[in-house]
Parts: C-alpha cells; sequence; structure tokens
C-alpha cells in the first residue's frame, strides 16, 4: 500500500515523501520532472524493502521554494536531512536519471548514510551540463521564449526533435510531454537549471566508493546512454550492470527487466 507524508525542509520547504511497502527503507529517486509514480513502476513488487521517495523540490506534490536552490546538491542535502531525521542509517539509496545523478553525489559525499548504491539510466557521469541533456535545456529555454503550442511546434520540427524521432521515440514523447507540465513557468526552470547541472563529484570520488553498486542501462536511449551506464560500471569496483529492455522495443518488459534487475540486488544485500 502507498502513503505519503510530508517533511520539511531546513528552509521550511514541505516536500512530498511517497512510500509503498514494509521492511528496511530503500530511498529511491525520480527523474527530472518526473514523480514518485515513476519510481513506483519499477520497484519490485514482492521486496523485503520498502520504497521511499522523496519527491524533489518542484516535483510532484512537493513545494518549489527559493528557485535559486533548484540543484542536484540541494535535492541531495534534502535527503540526507531526511534520512537523518527519520531514517536509521545506512540505507539502500538509487534513483533514475537525475535521481541517480542524487544517489551518486550522496554516497560521494555522506558515506555514512549510504549502504548499497543503484543507478539507473544514468544521464550524468561526473560532469555538469552534458551534452545528451541539451535537448531537456531546449525545451526549458522554448518555454520561456513562446506559448506552450508554439514551442512544442518548434521543438518537433527542430533537428533534436527530428533526431530523436528516428534515435530514440520514448526520449522524444517524455519531451514532448513538458509543453504540458504545470506550472509551465516551473518546468523551465527546472529544465534549464538541472540540465546545466551536474553530481558535482570527481571521477577519483567515484572510483573509491567501496559498496555495493547496481547499474542499469539500456540502449536506443539518447538522454539516458548506455555508454554513461558502462562507464560508471567500469569505473567503480564491483558494481553489477544490468541491460533491460528499452522501453521503446516494450514497455511491459521494461518494467519486468527493471523490476527483476533492482529485485535481484536487493534480496544479495
Amino acid at each position: 500500500m502507498r502513503r505519503a507524508e510530508p517533511f520539511e525542509t531546513s528552509d521550511g520547504t514541505i516536500l512530498n515523501v511517497d512510500i509503498a511497502g514494509e521492511g528496511a527503507p530503500a530511498i529511491f529517486q525520480h527523474g527530472l520532472c518526473g514523480d514518485a509514480a515513476q519510481t513506483d513502476e519499477v520497484f519490485p513488487r514482492e521486496s523485503v524493502y520498502r520504497r521511499v521517495t522523496v519527491e524533489a523540490r518542484g516535483h510532484g506534490r512537493s513545494g518549489a521554494g527559493n528557485v535559486e536552490r533548484l540543484s542536484i546538491s540541494a535535492f541531495c542535502d534534502d535527503i540526507a536531512a531526511y534520512i537523518e531525521k527519520n531514517l536509521a542509517a545506512p540505507v539502500v539509496i538509487g534513483g533514475i536519471s537525475m535521481g541517480a545523478a542524487i544517489a551518486l553525489r550522496l554516497a560521494v559525499k555522506r558515506p555514512d548514510l549510504v549502504k548499497a548504491l543503484i543507478l539507473a539510466r544514468p544521464a550524468w557521469l561526473t560532469a555538469s551540463a552534458p551534452d545528451n541533456m541539451a535537448p531537456n535545456a531546449e525545451v526549458g529555454r522554448l518555454l520561456k521564449t513562446l506559448p506552450p503550442g508554439e514551442a512544442k511546434q518548434a521543438f518537433l520540427a527542430g533537428p533534436v526533435g527530428v533526431r530523436l524521432t528516428a534515435e530514440a521515440p520514448d526520449n522524444l514523447a517524455s519531451l514532448a510531454g513538458f509543453f504540458s507540465r504545470t506550472p509551465l513557468d516551473m518546468t523551465a526552470e527546472l529544465l534549464i537549471r538541472i540540465s546545466n547541472d551536474g553530481p558535482d563529484v570527481t571521477d577519483a570520488e567515484v572510483g573509491n566508493l567501496a559498496l555495493p553498486v547496481l547499474v542499469i542501462g539500456h540502449d536506443r536511449d539518447s538522454i539516458h546512454p548506455l555508454g554513461h551506464a558502462r562507464a560508471l560500471a567500469a569505473q567503480i569496483a564491483g558494481a553489477r550492470l544490468v541491460q533491460i529492455t528499452p522501453k521503446t522495443e516494450s514497455r511491459p518488459q521494461y518494467v519486468a527487466d527493471f523490476r527483476l534487475a533492482v529485485g535481484n540486488f536487493l534480496k544479495e544485500l
């Protein structure tokens, strides 16, 4: 059964915490402009862990607070504060896309809070503003400069839209959905600020991680390149890489593969 509880950050922002299942907590974070529905879909149904998703500032049912604090580091700090106040550390931490970047940063900066790490469909390695996140930033820019209908048409007809139609239609569908995500001004801020951000960790720090790590990736994904998943798995000693079915090929199989990979990893902890 899913349930929700509020969490107040140090600056008074109220975040929504979505929880499902029983057992030890596994914090599992959503992607950029996503929410807990994204994490709930792929978390294993039969697990000795309960899924805990702290919806990030400006996402889901969480407040946005000061827009200047919309960053991966602030999202990470919020989760660290939640763990310290509500859970017995260390805990499993993971996430999808932006959530993976948040989890990676937390594992590096607060190793005392993290006992295992799940990096699913990573969109960042260590550098800020990676090229693969440029389409998200472009959607944000268009939302700031054109009415949403015109902005969407311009994006779909532009070079990025045309390329993704052929290369990664699932990415294109997600990006197209941002043009109707409300509030539009917050969507634009998030897409621009987070796409140009990064986990702010070094290759050396990532390479020094010493904990169980699962990395999940798939091909036919331009925003979350399989190469990123492979690179992180190679960089972290002992990390396990699982390649799953792309959503473009079969969403039901993608979900089944994702749940199996996470379930198997959690059983071994």
